[in-house]
């Protein structure tokens, strides 16, 4: 079969055939399969392959020219209120989807599903960023300084319940509320387009980051309770298949005795320690 010069195609036309072989790919198809189908070679198939997995969407358009505020995004702004609204409302699994905490995957699954529209996790990550859902860059500068501290063991506590747990996954934890202004009286309602600030209320973030960069949460209106945080431990557990070591970077002090009872009630299977 004669392959055809991508390059000859309209900007739009492009843009099409790049997102149609990506997808194939993506869901199982092999490039040589791919390339076959579509008329191009198979290098060029994973030249675009190689780009969406490391731009995401930008990979699939002309680059002419740089984006202005809100141009150009996959989402539009009512989908992405409605993603938002989803996050905020429940975990995945209420949705039907087979993850128990949000991740950048868990995301990618329910807009595909929602809207079919194929994201990439990189595009996913710059959105929750954007949104203000996730404060990656905050925990990722916590990650950097791998300094730490044991949470003070409660008297009567066995020595255990602060060691390190070896072969345990590590997780850097925050308790964040992306949406709360600095001052109340001197912010007023921004529109979608601006990042999201402040639009959906009292929004609060339990987010947990892996060395290895990997990222679960859960998000929320309103403060976490004892048995929220609870929950969101026992599905990291769950989630991930092993236990944990948590290293605190941020947590609101007035609820520091929730991080005290975890080592007791699961000894062994999770230690505490704060960053400094």
């Amino acid at each position: 079969m004669t392959t055809r010069d991508a390059r000859s195609l309209s900007p739009d036309a492009l843009e099409a055939l790049r997102r149609r072989a990506v997808a194939a790919v993506e869901a199982g198809v092999s490039r040589s399969e791919v390339a076959r189908l579509f008329g191009v070679s198979r290098k060029t198939v994973g030249a675009w392959v190689l780009a969406y997995r490391r731009e995401g969407e930008d990979a699939f358009r002309p680059k002419t020219r740089g984006r202005r505020l809100g141009e150009q995004l996959a989402l539009s702004p009512a989908q992405q209120a409605w993603t938002i609204k989803t996050i905020i409302s429940g975990t995945p699994d209420q949705y039907g989807l087979r993850h128990r905490l949000w991740s950048r995957p868990a995301v990618v699954e329910l807009v595909n599903r929602e809207f079919r529209i194929l994201l990439s996790p990189a595009t996913v990550g710059h959105y929750l960023v954007r949104w203000g859902l996730i404060d990656e860059p905050y925990l990722q500068e916590m990650m950097r300084s791998r300094v730490t501290a044991t949470v003070p063991r409660p008297r009567g506590a066995p020595a255990t319940a602060e060691e390190w747990i070896p072969e345990a996954e590590v997780l850097w934890v925050a308790w964040t509320r992306p949406h709360a202004p600095a001052d109340r009286r001197a912010v007023s309602r921004q529109n979608l387009m601006s990042g999201f600030r402040n639009y959906f209320g009292d929004v609060n973030v339990l987010i947990a980051m892996s060395n290895r960069g990997v990222v679960h949460f859960r998000a929320g209106l309103g403060p976490f309770d004892t048995p929220h945080a609870e929950d969101f431990l026992h599905r990291l557990m769950r989630q991930l298949g092993r236990p944990l070591n948590v290293v605190v970077c941020r947590w609101p002090l007035q609820h520091y005795e929730m991080l005290q009872a975890w080592p007791r009630r699961h000894s062994g299977r999770i230690s505490v320690r704060f960053s400094l």
